[in-house]
């Protein structure tokens, strides 16, 4: 073990990128965690009435009260990034440059339009007066709430749509097709990261 580790081997049989990428997510893991924890902590200790999400986030649509529709198709929207995603990394060990950077392409496309629905989220509740310091809801931790985990989680959407077209664009000029692909499964592993954390916002922010 010592005679490995002084010549600079590999301990672990990872690539350092992919070992560096799940200590980056674990580290991750633990800020959305207390953010979520620090939610659930304000909202059971909040004396105001506590914001119902059903009527805040609700679409009026043809002169009917759609309660969670477009927080539906963000999450469908999501969801379906993953299936592109997993499809992409498949591809990707396969050699099909091509059908990875397509899809590859079709996720980032996915979470940009997520990303775009977040923005007139944020839109239609500033516009009806919620701040990160009042809330004319209910609770005026509300607003502070939803502009920091949303907020945070938008953010690292984005973050992931610029990888991604990045890491696209390279697979398409095939500048991995000596080094491999496990830069693909590598984004792969952020993307879902992303999406497995929208999931429990949506059950714990909008279904709570």
């Amino acid at each position: 073990m010592v005679n490995d580790w002084a010549a600079d081997k590999e301990t672990f049989p990872m690539p350092w990128g992919k070992l560096m990428m799940w200590i980056f997510l674990l580290g991750d893991t633990f800020i959305f965690s207390i953010f979520l924890i620090g939610y659930m902590k304000v909202r059971i200790s909040s004396l105001a009435e506590w914001p119902n999400t059903s009527e805040v986030f609700a679409l009026t649509i043809s002169g009917v009260h759609v309660p969670l529709l477009l927080i539906a198709i963000m999450t469908f929207v999501l969801i379906t990034s993953s299936g592109t995603m997993a499809m992409a990394v498949n591809y990707g060990y396969r050699g099909n440059r091509k059908r990875t950077a397509q899809l590859m392409l079709a996720t980032a496309l996915l979470g940009a339009a997520f990303v775009g629905m977040q923005a007139y989220e944020w839109s239609k509740l500033i516009s009806e007066g919620v701040r990160p310091w009042s809330n004319p809801f209910g609770a005026p931790q509300f607003g502070s709430s939803f502009f920091m985990i949303t907020g945070f989680h938008g953010l690292h959407v984005s973050a992931g749509v610029i990888y991604l077209l990045i890491i696209a664009n390279h697979v398409r000029r095939g500048h991995y097709d000596r080094k491999g692909y496990a830069i693909v499964e590598i984004a792969g592993l952020y993307w879902h990261f992303v999406d497995l954390v929208w999931v429990f916002i949506f059950a714990f922010f909008y279904l709570w």
